[in-house]
This record gives C-alpha cells, sequence and structure tokens, in this order.
C-alpha cells in the first residue's frame, strides 16, 4: 500500500487507499479480481502510475484469494512479518556493532525461537480446523478453477 500511494498526490492517498482496500472487503474471489479491475480501471484516468503498479502487482496482492475464504484475513496482509523485522531490528539497534556473523544469526536466530515458542502456545494465528480444511479440500477447488497453486506452507 506504502508504495502504491508514494505514485498519488498527498490530497489524493486517502482516496485511493480507500479504493484498494475495498478489493479487500470483497467475499469471493471472483468479486475480489472484478474488484480489482474496477479499482485500476477508475485509476487510470487520474492516477496512471498508480494504476500500472496496481495492475502489475495483481498476482503478488491477490495471491490470499487462492485460499479458503476462512484464511483471508490471516494472510491478505504481511503485518505479523512486519512486526517481527521491527522486533529484530531494534533488539539488534540494541547491541550495535557484532563481532561476527555468527553473533547476529544467534541473535535473530533467538529473536525467531521466542516468537515461535509465543505463537505456538499463547497466540495461534489460524485454527488448526481452517488449516486442515485449506490442506484438504479448500485448494484443490480453486486449483480446478485453473489456478496453479505450488505448496501450501503450513
Amino acid at each position: 500500500m506504502r508504495n502504491l500511494l508514494t505514485r498519488v498526490p498527498k490530497s489524493a492517498q486517502g482516496l485511493v487507499a480507500t479504493l484498494v482496500r475495498s478489493i479487500f472487503a470483497q467475499p469471493t474471489r471472483k468479486e475480489v479480481w472484478a474488484q480489482h479491475q474496477r479499482v485500476v480501471a477508475e485509476l487510470e484516468g487520474r492516477f496512471p502510475a498508480a494504476a500500472a503498479l496496481l495492475d502489475e502487482a495483481a498476482e503478488e496482492i491477490l495471491a490470499f484469494s487462492v485460499f479458503p475464504e476462512g484464511l483471508w484475513r490471516q494472510i491478505w496482509s504481511n503485518n505479523p512479518q512486519e512486526r517481527l523485522n521491527r522486533e529484530i531490528r531494534r533488539r539488534s539497534d540494541v547491541v550495535g556493532v557484532f563481532p561476527n556473523r555468527e553473533a547476529i544469526v544467534r541473535l535473530i536466530g533467538a529473536v525467531l525461537a521466542e516468537y515461535n515458542d509465543e505463537w505456538m502456545i499463547s497466540r495461534r494465528y489460524m485454527s488448526v480446523g481452517v488449516l486442515k480444511t485449506a490442506q484438504q479440500g479448500g485448494i484443490n477447488e480453486k486449483e480446478q478453477e485453473g489456478v496453479l497453486v505450488e505448496q501450501l506452507a503450513v
């Protein structure tokens, strides 16, 4: 979203952000893709650079729609990953200069292990039932629609 908003004037950023968010509010895969096309068409006249970026990034932006609808809210953004990156940066800033490569690998490994433990025990991001549905039936149904799914990472 930030990359897209840099391509429009500040006064129009609210409008563009609202239009893009409307893509994610659609209930079905077909409607998500149709809304994406409508938003691109809407932006082409006033903001051609933003429309081009949105159109080029369609596969990446709408990749969440391949999965069952029950997973969409968790996977359509990378906010948890950004939070983890901020935490790694915060912890490495405290140290400042690392004596060698192994030292930073140990620190980052410890942060990742801590986050993994936290998510496994107290903050389950996706329920086991939803993940089983995605593995068993949800993905195969989408593949029949012509969508190539290489791997479902659990």
